[in-house]
């Protein structure tokens, strides 16, 4: 991970002029965001424990009708703490005091709604396609230890947790899911929701473990604003953000494991077009690392075995509706990235640009209905 490059924004300020690097980032990022001062306090405590810290500002025109609606966003990236053959049990309790930690730091900084990456709990190890004892780290939704850990977090800092986590579920004869449990800020679950979407791409053939999420595209209404969470590979599938905008969500939430070698030209691009499409904020989150298991995999593409499958690389970031997004987090450090963001730009963005009221949901149900048929012919003219 050594040779890995910091930032795309290390090396533009690097290389690129002043007066000209405004522009750039004008280009590459639209309107820019404003900075959130944080404490010292806050920025030694994360420099001590060894994580990147960032803070940015999203603004919204006054009204005379409604007051602001000031929302701190926390997203949270990470290296897995020990070796992927260490204990379950070091594993685990490696990654609550690391998580733990940040997560205080945030909820001193004054985070309302803080998100975790995909999998937080463990490696992800989906990709060997062993089933041990990568299957031990799976967890009751409702109570299962990582959230009755973060309740206790939530509830002490008046803040919205999105854990996602690794699901049994005991109900359904313990089956495995990919789910986000959301915390409310008294610590109580108020839902949960499933990956939609589960890859069958190259190493990243989850189905080995959990098959797609059975909740639809819930939307849970907090006291900071309505929420939603489209599980990593989600974000490659438009209709799936679309739906969360259908069903009312102001912030949607993208916990991933990605690595470079496979999204990363995507990855800047999908939240944020989805911010601009369904007039909505979208926060991407990436975890960070090589993680390397004890035993080979291959991957059914004529390669080698490998005892990994690349670099995680971070870049989380927060797209606005209007098109503007905060720079990323590092693509090889941990990090807190904090974004103040004023909620009603949802509704002048709506009004300005008119996407939620030009796009034509009944005349996709119709094509849509056709498509799914068995002697659907599609529309082409000769």
């Amino acid at each position: 991970m050594s040779g890995e490059t910091t930032s795309l924004e290390s090396i533009l300020s690097k290389y690129i002029p002043e007066g000209e690097l405004e522009e750039v980032n004008r280009i590459l990022y639209g309107r820019k965001c404003g900075k959130l001062e944080l404490e010292e306090s806050v920025k030694s405590r994360a420099e001590s424990d060894n994580y990147e810290i960032a803070g940015y500002t999203i603004t919204a025109l006054p009204e005379e009708t409604r007051l602001p609606r000031k929302v701190k966003i926390g997203l949270i990236q990470n290296k897995i703490v020990h070796p992927t053959d260490a204990s379950i049990q070091l594993q685990i309790s490696g990654l609550f005091d690391r998580i733990g930690t940040i997560i205080e730091n945030a909820g001193m900084a004054g985070v309302n709604v803080l998100c975790l990456q995909e999998a937080w709990t463990m490696p992800f190890a989906f990709c060997t396609r062993e089933k041990h004892p990568w299957c031990e780290f799976a967890e009751a939704a409702e109570n299962g230890p990582s959230t009755l850990f973060l309740s206790e977090l939530a509830a002490k800092y008046k803040m919205v947790i999105i854990s996602p986590i690794l699901e049994r579920d005991h109900e359904h004869g313990e089956t495995l899911w990919n789910t986000a449990v959301v915390i409310d800020h008294t610590g109580k679950v108020m839902g949960k929701s499933r990956k939609n979407h589960i890859p069958r791409v190259g190493d990243f053939n989850e189905s080995t473990y959990y098959l797609e999420g059975n909740t639809g595209h819930r939307v849970f209404e907090t006291i900071y604003g309505r929420i939603a969470i489209n599980i990593c590979y989600g974000r490659h599938h438009p209709q799936n953000w679309m739906m969360y905008g259908v069903n009312g969500a102001e912030i949607v939430f993208n916990p991933s494991a990605t690595v470079g070698g496979l999204s990363e030209p995507m990855w800047p691009i999908e939240a944020r077009n989805a911010a601009i499409a369904n007039s909505y904020f979208t926060c991407a989150i990436n975890r960070v690392g090589t993680e390397v298991f004890p035993r080979e995999f291959t991957s059914a593409d004529g390669k080698p075995a490998h005892k990994d499958f690349g670099h995680f690389y971070g870049s989380s970031y927060i797209a606005a509706p209007d098109g503007s997004r905060t720079p990323g987090l590092s693509r090889t450090q941990d990090g807190l990235l904090i974004g103040e963001v004023d909620l009603n730009l949802c509704r002048q963005i709506k009004d300005k640009w008119g996407f939620r009221m030009t796009q034509r949901l009944d005349l996709y149900a119709e094509s849509l209905a056709k498509a799914v048929r068995h002697d659907f012919k599609p529309d082409i003219v000769q």
